[in-house]
């Protein structure tokens, strides 16, 4: 099996889709799909409605295009979804905007393409979530006719330290194909040249989960050591301060959880 031209498709163009296709971008002639007409009207014109980039950042380059159009991602071969994972009522996980990606890909998959989710899920979901709805609109077999794998994003909004390119990704598939794996390596090494690949899928969609539920775990220590030296008249500022003279200590502050993953992910 030789490498064919690398045509990567990022579905999904808010906080976490957008910095990923430009990235990718440099690279390869890309296309960053979104169902927002509005979204793709805006970002053709150079404007970003969630202010991370400016103008002279939105220039495409390789002839890239963004586009709402289905049509016109039929000749990609490498797929990333990287759309909202929200809650439903009771907290259930809501993975419709997975399924209508699968779907759309399933439509126009090729032989040897690779699809993977960037999404945060719950684990399972790319192997027997998503997996299954692409092999039934497609009619092809995954590991076999196409192959999926999974990057969590780590994505922080308004971070200009932790920026896409700059931090660890880790990258999974379940593939002995040699060529598969380079491919799925060419692509993520022009996000970030600090990869971590693993062949286990749901343990990386696990450890995604855990990163946000271990800081989730320690804002919330911190609220209720707060409310604990509120009731003893202690000053806990001085108790933080002090406590952080240790080398090993976690400097975590009370408050609120905000943002886009830790009011969602421990869900998950």
């Amino acid at each position: 099996m030789k490498i064919k031209k690398i045509y990567p498709c990022v579905i999904g163009l808010g906080y976490v889709g957008l910095p990923l296709f430009l990235q990718i971008q440099k690279k390869f002639e890309t296309i960053g799909f979104d169902i927002n007409k509005q979204r793709i009207k805006q970002l053709n014109n150079k404007f970003d409605i969630n202010n991370e980039y400016k103008r002279k950042n939105l220039i495409k380059q390789n002839s890239s295009k963004f586009v709402y159009d289905p049509n016109k991602i039929k000749k990609c071969n490498f797929y990333i979804i990287c759309v909202p994972t929200p809650l439903k009522n009771k907290n259930i996980p809501n993975l419709d905007s997975i399924k209508k990606s699968c779907i759309l890909i399933g439509k126009v998959l090729n032989k040897n393409d690779i699809v993977f989710l960037e999404s945060t899920v719950y684990p399972g979901v790319t192997e027997k979530f998503c997996a299954p709805i692409i092999e039934k609109v497609s009619k092809l077999k995954k590991n076999i006719d196409f192959y999926i794998g999974y990057s969590p994003e780590r994505v922080n909004p308004g971070d200009n330290v932790h920026k896409v390119n700059k931090i660890k990704k880790i990258v999974s598939c379940k593939t002995t194909n040699l060529t598969i794996k380079s491919i799925i390596l060419k692509v993520y090494k022009s996000v970030t040249k600090k990869i971590i690949y693993s062949k286990k899928i749901q343990e990386t969609e696990t450890a995604k989960l855990i990163e946000n539920i271990q800081r989730d775990l320690n804002i919330a220590l911190m609220n209720e050591i707060y409310l604990a030296c509120e009731k003893l008249k202690i000053n806990f500022f001085e108790v933080k301060r002090l406590a952080e003279t240790k080398w090993n200590f976690k400097k975590f502050s009370p408050g609120m959880v905000g943002g886009h993953c830790l009011p969602v992910d421990p869900y998950y």
